[in-house]
């Protein structure tokens, strides 16, 4: 389902979050805002949020960058896909259990990863347009698949790659340069909607 714009009271949102049972999972490509959007989300639904490259990290005691050269992607992916497991299997049916997670731009390609996270989640994809993409992530410079080669060519190849993934979530939210809390408002749209 594609998401349009909405505006919601604070008591709109006290009740949407009494009704989620389960975590809430933004996939995407890097730089779409994941991060931004997953934290502003939390909060506003009071709960926790994890950033999924950030515990990766601290499981391994390396950065992502250093994982991938020190073992390669497919070593990393691995590793994602189970720190995202124990994330998802930790916070289930649990009381006080919500949680949003941001994912790494990959994760969503593995097939063990999409399929537990579309059977046990509520899973949206944050969407952008390659402009965009490209403007969020020259901010920082800690993406090691941005690092072998043009940035604008690896995403738009790789947006273009993984989008039959990231469509098979059922809530589609395309974030535009404007104000993350655009993109809140509809990721609560979607949210109230699929429930």
């Amino acid at each position: 389902m594609d998401v349009q714009q909405t505006r919601f009271s604070a008591q709109e949102i006290a009740a949407l979050a009494r009704r989620i049972d389960r975590p809430i999972v933004l996939v995407g490509m890097m730089g779409v805002g994941k991060s931004s959007v997953g934290k502003r989300l939390a909060s506003l639904l009071d709960c926790r949020f994890v950033d999924a490259d950030e515990e990766i990290e601290r499981s391994a005691q390396m950065t992502i960058a250093e994982i991938f050269e020190t073992y390669g992607e497919a070593y990393f992916r691995d590793g994602e896909r189970r720190v995202i497991a124990r994330l998802i299997n930790q916070s289930t049916g649990e009381p006080g259990g919500c949680i949003v997670i941001a994912t790494g731009g990959g994760a969503f390609c593995n097939p063990e990863t999409r399929a537990l996270i579309l059977d046990k989640a509520i899973t949206v994809w944050l969407d952008s347009e390659i402009d965009t993409l490209i403007e969020r992530t020259a901010r920082k410079d800690h993406r090691p698949l941005l690092k072998q080669g043009n940035p604008r060519e690896i995403l738009a190849r790789l947006r273009s790659e993984r989008e039959p993934y990231y469509s098979q979530a059922p809530i589609h939210v395309l974030s535009s340069s404007g104000p993350h809390v655009q993109t809140i408002n509809k990721v609560l749209q979607g949210i109230s909607q699929w429930l």
